[in-house]
């Protein structure tokens, strides 16, 4: 059974719930625990042993000796650290395994922390401020320009090695809040100085201003599922005068809606779990009963804001949805996903994407198609710091169908005009889809047209889809390079060579896709080509991972035919 709703809450960094009002702060950070820097090292070396012996298959994304360079630098470092950033050492440490279940539990740590009553949200067009308490209500709607004066861009970079984000949705959905943590922008050295007041630099009605916010100790927002809840002392950039339907009945875990004008059954589900009212196959039973009696000619399921829960409840919606041929059919049944579908929810999406004719709009996952969930809590001796560490793998597709995220067939975003004024262009274009000339599988569209030999299509369609803003995330780079890799290792050549060629007309500015040429040709024996774009490739990133690559590959081409 999976029940890890309430760590990703956890581990979107401790700010999520009910907010308390005491506004009366120290000026100073202090910690009720005092640690020895013996103490905190003591503590690195037992997490680092537990997880070699015991979780050593977390070394997936990072390898073994990459983690232990990473703790043994921290463990120098420890004597000369404030507490803030011993605790943010070990988040980094973490983080490395980039799985979303595996974090540190900041809020149970010895090391007190402070959060600025404010919370922002990443939109299309920037990062704005979402909610505030009343007294900074004149930075509400604003967009955020810069931290401690560093350019939100440089801060959001700062911060990333604290979350254990496995994809830049996740880092999208839960990364923001450390930018509202004093501990942490100190140790990421964002801030100069450990201090409790933070200074932001905002742009609004076209102008830019700076606003000094007071952080409160251990203090939660006070929202549901990223937006806050409005009240006498706190205030949304949201047109309060009506509620779109994502965010309607936000105390019921599910609740579904008919849209009579585009005869739409609506259900909005945020949770795989069992609502007090009513168990989900009651439910579901409800919902398809309804589509099955009534002029309904879609169904639009959103999980946009489903961070999970037990995955052995997901069986009567996929079921129910199977069972339905009024609407398992292609352009008859949507799924909203965003950045916040997570866990449990990522079972769910990823068994509605094998055997459904669901087509998935909105943003991509913020967990892997396939991934480590599930966690064992570790506490580390001397600190108690509790550690969260994931045990369970999830694999409902193939390992090479795994990805960084579940993508949108059809990707649209949010802009902060369109959430201040109650607009959902995402449940807009489920209501108001006619695009007959939508591909459901890119790739496989383009293997099909390579296979039945239309190599000129194969180039006309890759080039229409790359431009086409509606699969701007699906990473044809990448699947594309792949191919050419799987061509290759079966001897196809000329296939192999076609493949990796159509990716540098796709994607000229990367050196990978020069490097992966380069090498296909001098595996073709097409020496004096592969130097000329293993040399293309060091010119686009010459102090890069892949500069690196083509350079170690031309001294190999030298040994045999120098030049």
């Amino acid at each position: 059974m999976k029940s890890i709703f309430i760590f990703c809450l956890c581990i979107a960094s401790m700010l999520s719930c009910v907010g308390q009002d005491d506004h009366n702060v120290p000026k100073t950070v202090s910690s009720p625990v005092k640690l020895a820097a013996a103490d905190w090292q003591s503590d690195l070396k037992f997490l680092q042993q537990k997880i070699h012996k015991e979780y050593s298959f977390l070394f997936k994304k990072v390898k073994a000796e990459e983690f232990d360079a990473a703790v043994e630098k921290l463990y120098s470092a420890i004597p000369s650290m404030k507490e803030n950033e011993v605790l943010a050492g070990f988040a980094r440490i973490v983080s490395l395994f980039k799985y979303g279940h595996t974090s540190i539990g900041w809020r149970e740590s010895p090391v007190k922390f402070h959060v600025a009553p404010v919370n922002f949200y990443w939109f299309s067009d920037g990062v704005y401020v979402e909610g505030a308490g009343k007294e900074y209500e004149k930075v509400v709607g604003a967009k955020l320009v810069k931290v401690e004066g560093v350019p939100v861009e440089k801060a959001l970079e700062a911060i990333k090695p604290l979350v254990p984000a496995e994809n830049d949705q996740y880092f999208k959905a839960y990364g923001l809040d450390h930018l509202t943590i004093p501990e942490a922008l100190h140790a990421q050295k964002v801030s100069r100085e450990l201090k409790t007041t933070l200074t932001y630099t905002f742009e609004k009605d076209g102008k830019t201003f700076e606003q000094s916010i007071t952080a409160m100790e251990a203090f939660r927002l006070p929202r549901q599922y990223g937006f806050v809840r409005t009240g006498d002392d706190w205030v949304s950039a949201r047109d309060q005068s009506m509620t779109p339907n994502y965010l309607k009945d936000l105390d019921k875990v599910y609740y579904y809606e008919y849209l009579p004008a585009s005869k739409t059954v609506y259900v909005r589900q945020s949770q795989i779990q069992d609502d007090r009212s009513e168990a989900i196959p009651a439910f579901y039973k409800k919902v398809f009963d309804f589509i099955e009696k009534n002029d309904v000619e879609r169904l639009v399921l959103d999980v946009r804001l489903n961070g999970g829960g037990n995955n052995y409840k997901n069986k009567p919606v996929v079921a129910g949805i199977l069972e339905s041929k009024k609407i398992n059919q292609p352009g008859k049944l949507f799924v909203i996903i965003g950045r916040r579908t997570f866990s449990a929810c990522q079972n769910l999406v990823n068994e509605l994407h094998n055997y459904t004719n669901a087509i998935f709009v909105g943003e991509p996952t913020a967990e892997n198609i396939n991934f480590y969930g599930d966690t064992r809590r570790v506490d580390l001796p001397k600190s108690k710091l509790p550690d969260f560490l994931s045990f369970a793998w999830w694999q409902d597709k193939p390992q090479w169908e795994n990805d960084d995220w579940l993508a949108p067939q059809l990707a649209v975003d949010m802009s902060f005009a369109d959430y201040k004024n109650n607009k959902d262009p995402i449940l807009e274009t489920c209501l108001n889809f006619s695009n007959k000339d939508l591909v459901l599988d890119p790739m496989g569209h383009l293997r099909d047209l390579f296979t039945a030999g239309k190599l000129d299509q194969v180039e006309s369609e890759a080039k229409k889809m790359v431009g086409d803003p509606k699969y701007r995330y699906v990473n044809f780079e990448q699947k594309i390079n792949q191919s050419g890799y799987d061509l290759l290792n079966s001897k196809q050549m000329d296939a192999a060579l076609f493949v990796f060629e159509l990716n540098t007309k796709l994607y000229p500015k990367s050196a990978n896709t020069w490097d992966s040429y380069a090498e296909a040709n001098w595996k073709a024996n097409k020496t004096e080509k592969a130097i000329e774009y293993y040399n293309k490739a060091i010119a686009l990133d010459p102090n890069g991972v892949t500069g690196e690559n083509s350079r170690r590959m031309l001294d190999e081409i030298k040994k045999t035919k120098p030049f």
